[in-house]
């Protein structure tokens, strides 16, 4: 049996979750682990059941119709005219392909979409739709309408998604914890609490809560 990241290679990476799992990595480890089947990824279809296959010495399956189906590469498309600018599907984007800001129109950077469908349940005013990127018919499925480039290209722009994202929260905590180290030193001036119990109650919770902090953070990778 390969190793979680010898799988991981060969997904498609589109990161759509279809498999049960977060992301492509957790869907390798959990076949390693023995935890999942290898007919769980719809975009890998017929050919990537195969791949594994051979990889890991397990008989091939039909693909899970729980799963999904195996279809045609999509893209994501964004009626500009109904977006809202509310950038929860730049949110829900796990290779940062959406581009917008706040209460402004966004757009879809068709070269980097994977067709992932999350943007969809995201939008709240179902201005996003899919079509398919290749024509027909008939429209070619699976590893057909994909490539080992555009995964590879995929796989690192999750890998950098998943950075971004950690860092800013480390940034936000970061920020909200310096917040806090400068009410507690000032507290009595910055509270509208006058009655030093209600004081000594209020340092103690901020105490607290900063020691949690702390120890996050000494604990996170």
């Amino acid at each position: 049996m390969l190793d979680a990241a010898q799988i991981n290679a060969l997904l498609p990476q589109t990161q759509c979750t279809r498999c049960g799992f977060p992301d492509c990595a957790s869907y390798a480890q959990a076949i390693v682990a023995g935890e999942a089947g290898i007919n769980q990824c719809p975009p890998g279809g017929e050919e990537g059941i195969q791949r594994l296959a051979q990889a890991t010495g397990l008989p091939a399956l039909p693909l899970s119709v729980e799963h999904g189906v195996e279809g045609p590469r999509f893209l994501a498309v964004i009626d500009e005219a109904w977006c809202i600018g509310c950038t929860l599907c730049i949110k829900a984007c796990p290779v940062d392909c959406i581009i917008g800001a706040a209460k402004q129109m966004h757009t879809v950077i068709e070269d980097l979409c994977t067709g992932c469908e999350l943007c969809i349940p995201a939008c709240p005013v179902d201005c996003i739709s899919l079509v398919p990127v290749t024509d027909g018919p008939p429209e070619p499925t699976g590893w057909a309408a994909w490539s080992a480039p555009l995964a590879r290209q995929a796989q690192g722009r999750y890998e950098f998604h998943q950075l971004r994202v950690e860092q800013a929260k480390q940034d936000s905590d970061a920020r909200l914890q310096a917040k806090a180290e400068r009410k507690l030193a000032n507290l009595a001036e910055e509270s509208r609490l006058t009655d030093p119990a209600q004081l000594d109650d209020k340092r103690s919770a901020i105490e607290a809560a900063l020691a949690r902090a702390r120890a996050r953070r000494s604990t996170s990778p």
